[in-house]
């Protein structure tokens, strides 16, 4: 995924938590904009393991392993594209 499509979902305002998608079917949610850093070629995930939500740990991946972007709200993105609703029948 490139910079860009993560760098403006991260500062989007206002922020809505999301999850990323790896190359090996893994996710991470993002539920704070401080939970995700950028660099040229990757991003670190800061996790929690418990409820209360402060990171205990981090994880770094490459942006080339960043396969897509999920809204928490259940509506899926793929590479920064948002998906077309069906009209109703």
């Amino acid at each position: 995924m490139r910079y860009q499509e993560l760098y403006d979902t991260i500062h989007k305002s206002p922020f809505q938590p999301f999850r990323i998608r790896l190359t090996d079917g893994g996710r991470h949610l993002v539920r704070h904009p401080d939970f995700a850093a950028l660099t040229r070629t990757s991003i670190l995930l800061f996790i929690s393991s418990e409820d209360d939500a402060i990171p205990d740990r981090f994880n770094q991946y490459d942006l080339l392993h960043v396969v897509g972007i999920e809204p928490v709200n259940g509506s899926k993105r793929k590479n920064g594209a948002a998906r077309k609703k069906r009209p109703p029948k």
